[in-house]
């Protein structure tokens, strides 16, 4: 699609009207801003005469500076307490219906939070809408999960002289970043299970997704308790480096990149004392053998690959393919690749704008990397389409002198490696500094055996036959080496942000344990069953 054919597209959707958002969250209260702010426009926008895009102006968030960082991070503390605050005393009961709260206010806003989606990041219609109903659900489910925890909790146990009771406690005060292509789900994959557990929050939204989170804003305040949940928009310099260096901050939850996690980390005077649960980059194999389903292979590459735009630390980042079979792939893929539609998000594409400021530039400087070391591109349709619109490059043959080989290239170029012996691709994925997942396409048990045995130890999940994927969300969610560190899931993400606390006397003293507890007066010590 030309450039001005995307543009004609484009101009067939109004944009929504422009918020002016001056307000941030801290210590319960909506305060406003009057310093400076920062213009969000969407990556859609007509083509000028001069063929310069001129993209959707959505409205302005808050770039607030350090004094307000550490005055919300003084309001967690504060709302913490050292453990003894309000909402780290809090009974699961009271924790509960503040999430319940939250929740039922969240679901009126669907329509706006969903749009918004679209418009600031360009997030096709459907994918919008799913995500929005997929972290209420997530939300429904961690609300579940946590219920049952706290009824393994409430059991009081006997081992010879030992009286004891173990549950799960909060570990303090929690720096929240989430990523922009998940702004809503990921981040909120870090938020909930952290504050149910029973932590209080800073929050900074990431740079791109940043207004689409305003319309929760107003539910936030209402549900939670003052200093619970503190939500600042601007810089990461200019908020989270300085948040970091007070030593105030227990626990970083980052979804990101590893260079900003172990920037900031540094920066903590005691990082011994902080607790890390990151979600990192990933640069995912494909492996496709030789006894392969072939166009399954591709269907699920393409898919994997590419959903949008390639913009997922899931995303399939490189893949193998066996000598014997890799003209049909490449020819097979190419096509289909081809077929993918590039257009507005509203109309369900699967192909829409990128973001990213400059992210053109750096797919375009992939493919040119490549091609000056002998590969080409395999498709006709590849290359930009303007100045936030890249059409997705299949590069072959990819070879390890390439950067493309090594880097995650977030972004819609796919390249492809050709293999004979399978210790190349084995090795390669063994050497890499990242682990998450990887996918196996092949119709034979033999084939699917080996090569489970062997990915199983250098990634977190190994997919067969089908593309690398988050869900469903009962499922751990973690990384090897620079990938990841804790582990989310509905059932993991409660344990990420706590700590087993235990509460032991000798058996000589049951009549008072047992006294504490039948009083009632006692959050910590009882055996109330939450139905």
């Amino acid at each position: 699609m030309s450039a001005a054919h995307l543009a004609q597209k484009i101009q067939q959707f109004e944009s929504p009207t422009p918020i002016t958002w001056k307000q941030y969250l801290v210590d319960g209260y909506l305060h406003e801003w009057e310093g400076e702010m920062e213009k969000v426009f969407s990556p859609m926008g007509p083509i000028s005469a001069e063929g310069k895009i001129q993209r959707h102006y959505l409205g302005e968030a808050p770039t607030l500076n350090e004094e307000v960082g550490l005055t919300a991070l003084a309001a967690a503390k504060k709302a913490y307490n050292n453990g003894r605050g309000l909402w780290p005393t809090a009974s699961a009961s009271e924790r509960i219906s503040a999430m319940e709260t939250f929740l039922e206010i969240m679901k009126t806003k669907r329509e706006e939070v969903s749009t918004l989606l679209m418009w600031e990041i360009a997030k096709n219609k459907s994918s919008a809408y799913k995500e929005f109903d997929r972290t209420v659900d997530y939300i429904e489910d961690t609300l579940e999960e946590y219920k049952e925890l706290q009824r393994r909790g409430s059991k009081v146990g006997r081992n010879g002289a030992v009286i004891s009771q173990v549950r799960r406690g909060p570990l303090g005060v929690v720096l929240c970043l989430g990523p922009y292509n998940y702004p809503l789900n990921e981040t909120f994959c870090l938020l909930i299970p952290s504050v149910l557990m029973g932590n209080t929050i800073v929050f900074k939204p990431a740079k791109y997704g940043v207004l689409l989170l305003t319309p929760l804003m107003e539910a936030f305040q209402k549900a939670f308790p003052p200093g619970v949940i503190n939500i600042v928009f601007g810089r990461g310099r200019t908020l989270a480096g300085p948040i970091m260096k007070t030593g105030d901050v227990d626990v970083l939850a980052l979804i990101g990149n590893s260079k900003s996690s172990n920037a900031l980390v540094a920066q903590h005077p005691k990082p011994n004392r902080l607790r890390q649960v990151l979600g990192l980059e990933a640069k995912n194999p494909g492996i496709v053998f030789e006894d392969a389903n072939i166009d399954l292979a591709v269907k699920q590459c393409v898919n994997g690959s590419l959903s949008y735009n390639g913009q997922r630390c899931t995303a399939l980042k490189l893949i193998f393919v066996h000598k014997n079979i890799i003209s049909e792939f490449i020819e097979k893929f190419s096509k289909a690749v081809d077929k993918l539609v590039l257009n507005h998000p509203a109309t369900d594409a699967e192909l829409t704008p990128l973001p990213e400021k400059n992210k053109v530039e750096q797919m375009q400087a992939y493919v040119d990397d490549a091609k000056a070391k002998g590969a080409k591109v395999m498709n006709s349709n590849a290359g930009r389409v303007s100045e936030t619109a890249f059409f997705p490059a299949v590069l072959y043959p990819v070879t390890r002198d390439m950067r493309i080989y090594h880097e995650e290239q977030f972004g819609p170029v796919v390249p492809i490696v050709e293999y004979e012996d399978l210790e190349d691709p084995m090795n390669s994925i063994a050497q890499s500094d990242y682990g998450q997942q990887c996918s196996l396409f092949s119709d034979n048990d033999a084939t699917i055996a080996y090569a489970v045995d062997n990915m199983v130890n250098q990634v977190c999940r190994v997919n067969i036959n089908v593309a690398c994927q988050r869900g469903p969300d009962y499922l751990p969610f973690t990384g090897r080496k620079d990938s990841a560190v804790a582990t989310l899931s509905v059932h993991d993400a409660l344990r990420s942000f706590s700590i087993r606390t235990v509460v032991a006397a000798g058996s000589d003293q049951k009549e008072l344990v047992g006294r504490v507890i039948s009083g009632g007066e006692s959050k910590w010590m009882t055996t109330d069953y939450l139905l």
